[in-house]
């Protein structure tokens, strides 16, 4: 079978949610699948590639604009697969007999305010259109399901809920020599709670910073950590700025920027904790990241972080800005907590892996294209 992929975000350098998906998904698929032939398609070539089989064809299309519903289409119209996958969100107008998607998340519906008019537009146009005309959904979360059927009537039974998986090179980091290096190379000194998000409202971050400046009220000086946002800039990151200096804590708040894959694992596991106040997820892949490190979570009790989370981390109302105080004082002070949950995070994101999910997706690619 001629297994077509959306390939574009290979080669996006400064990879978050969907790149990360894209990237450890194909990577394993290479791994675990024989069987099929896949066309890799690219609005230009990579950097670099995950080390795939020679089943793997990279076909790189350059178009400077318009390049899923011209460039692709086109291919699609010429050249059609037996199944195109897309792994986030947009179809392009011409797919082909057989189609899959990826819907991450419906957040621009849920907080529109994050996004600007034309990213609103766009998203509400396309993924409903995607939606409705790819013969099968991949969710990656329950709470992305429900969404799906709620908001576009999509029926059950054609949405599958598959689970992101961990990288094994996520793991609790004991060699010492290599932490003070990645700290010192970040400026970090001193314990530190950790955030890993693109800056921007929805995230939450200026209750997290409210919450912070809460924390620190009612503890005493010696325990105090620093509170490091790490990830790129986004949306009004200039006002979560300003409320840090408005709360009298820019000093103990530290904008570090994106943070390389090789330098995520270090950073997790040297902190504290890991915090993720989000107000909304569809996935929330750094909280596994973090408990793979052995590293404790507080996470919000919304979307689909409590199935994520499940029983091995702290999960608050992210409304609740005295709620989320008392989590972070409860992780600060609690060495037993901390412990505790460590341990429990490890057990619980042990299932949780690239090869899991791959195989379910080529089974839904399979069931799909051989129809």
């Amino acid at each position: 079978m001629r297994i077509g992929v959306d390939a574009s975000r290979l080669a996006v350098q400064a990879r978050t949610g969907t790149e990360h998906y894209t990237w450890e998904l194909l990577n394993a698929l290479g791994e675990v699948d024989r069987r099929n032939n896949y066309v890799l398609y690219c609005n230009r070539t990579p950097a670099a590639l995950p080390p795939l089989p020679p089943t793997f064809m990279l076909k790189a299309m350059p178009l400077p604009r318009a390049w899923t519903h011209g460039r692709l289409s086109l291919e699609m119209l010429r050249h059609p697969p037996d199944v195109l996958f897309v792994p986030a969100h947009a179809l392009p107008v011409i797919t082909g007999p057989r189609s899959v998607v990826t819907i991450h998340d419906l957040g621009f519906l849920h907080h529109p305010e994050a996004h600007t008019r034309i990213q609103r537009l766009y998203h509400r146009f396309f993924t409903r259109l995607s939606a409705r005309r790819a013969t099968h959904i991949v969710a990656i979360s329950e709470a992305t399901r429900r969404d799906i059927e709620h908001f576009y009537g999509i029926p059950a039974a054609k949405i599958s809920v598959v689970y992101h998986g961990v990288h094994p090179r996520f793991h609790p980091q004991t060699d010492r020599h290599k932490l003070e290096a990645t700290l010192e190379r970040y400026r970090i000194t001193g314990s530190y709670l950790l955030f890993v998000s693109t800056v921007q409202p929805r995230k939450n971050v200026a209750r997290l910073l409210e919450a912070f400046a809460a924390a620190r009220a009612t503890l005493a000086s010696g325990t105090l950590p620093t509170l490091v946002l790490a990830g790129k800039r986004g949306w009004l990151t200039e006002q979560i700025e300003r409320r840090a200096a408005e709360l009298d804590i820019a000093h103990a708040v530290q904008f570090i920027g994106y943070v390389p894959d090789a330098d995520l694992p270090t950073l997790l596991s040297g902190a504290l904790a890991y915090i993720n106040p989000s107000l909304y997820e569809g996935f929330g892949m750094t909280v596994l990241e973090a408990q793979a490190c052995g590293t404790p979570v507080l996470a919000a009790n919304t979307s689909s972080l409590p199935e994520v989370v499940g029983d091995a981390g702290i999960l608050v109302d992210p409304h609740d800005v005295a709620a989320l105080a008392d989590g972070l004082v409860r992780l600060i002070v609690d060495a037993g907590l901390r412990a505790q949950l460590r341990e429990r995070g490890l057990r619980h994101v042990a299932g949780w892996t690239w090869e899991r999910t791959a195989r379910e997706t080529l089974a839904i690619l399979e069931r799909v294209g051989q129809a």
